[in-house]
């Protein structure tokens, strides 16, 4: 068989990446190491949802790395936007926000699998490779968290009052416990100042918290938005 034709059958044998992130350098790392192994490519990537979409369309990968935090929609309005063009394409959620909170609503958006950024370089390979044989991966810790919500129930802590949350209300949350403003806020979602108004207020009511102060002390104590060591 001519050298060219081999490559071509070698490189139609590999199961190809694409990947989901606002940040080049984790693109790129990504990239480095997906592209070192022998049965594994990436196709393509985007730094937002809208340019995914469109890319997706032509590049039919074999699954896709998202992260959850995007300019505009995230990366939870992605995989539902995906769901319904793309039932069946494996997804994998990267991200730096606590697992605890995240990786459950991920799942119930139909999520293939979960994985903290700061387990990305041991773990990330592991995890596509599970993903791509038809498994669900999460890490030990959520694993056994999951059984333990279903086996003995919920608790009262902040993470499950949390849960009261929608997608967008938590991001919202999350925003703010990381200090921007209303109009930042609106900015990086790309929604109207009057509309993250009436998320915040929702906040409000479904937290029992009676003002803005309070909502901005709870959502910094709760520290969503931050890495886990």
């Amino acid at each position: 068989m001519p050298q060219n034709a081999r490559s071509q059958v070698a490189m139609r044998a590999k199961k190809t990446v694409f990947v989901v992130d606002d940040h080049p350098v984790l693109r790129q790392g990504l990239a480095l190491l997906i592209n070192r192994e022998p049965d594994l490519t990436v196709c393509g990537e985007a730094e937002e949802a809208q340019a995914a979409m469109r890319a997706i369309a032509l590049k039919q990968p074999d699954l896709l790395i998202a992260d959850i935090s995007l300019n505009g929609p995230d990366g939870l309005d992605l995989l539902k936007d995906l769901r319904a063009l793309y039932p069946d394409l494996p997804v994998l959620i990267l991200s730096m926000h606590d697992e605890s909170i995240y990786a459950e609503r991920a799942l119930r958006a139909r999520a293939n699998g979960y994985i903290m950024k700061q387990e990305a370089t041991d773990r990330v390979l592991v995890a596509v490779r599970r993903i791509l044989s038809g498994d669900i991966y999460l890490s030990d810790r959520m694993a056994n968290k999951l059984l333990h919500q279903y086996i003995i129930g919920g608790s009262a802590d902040m993470n499950s009052r949390l849960s009261a949350l929608s997608d967008r209300e938590l991001e919202v949350f999350r925003l703010i416990g990381e200090g921007r403003s209303t109009r930042q806020i609106a900015e990086k979602l790309h929604l109207s100042i009057k509309t993250v108004e009436t998320y915040q207020a929702h906040i409000k009511d479904k937290l029992s918290l009676r003002s803005g102060r309070e909502l901005v002390q709870h959502a910094i104590q709760s520290k969503i938005g931050e890495k886990i060591a």
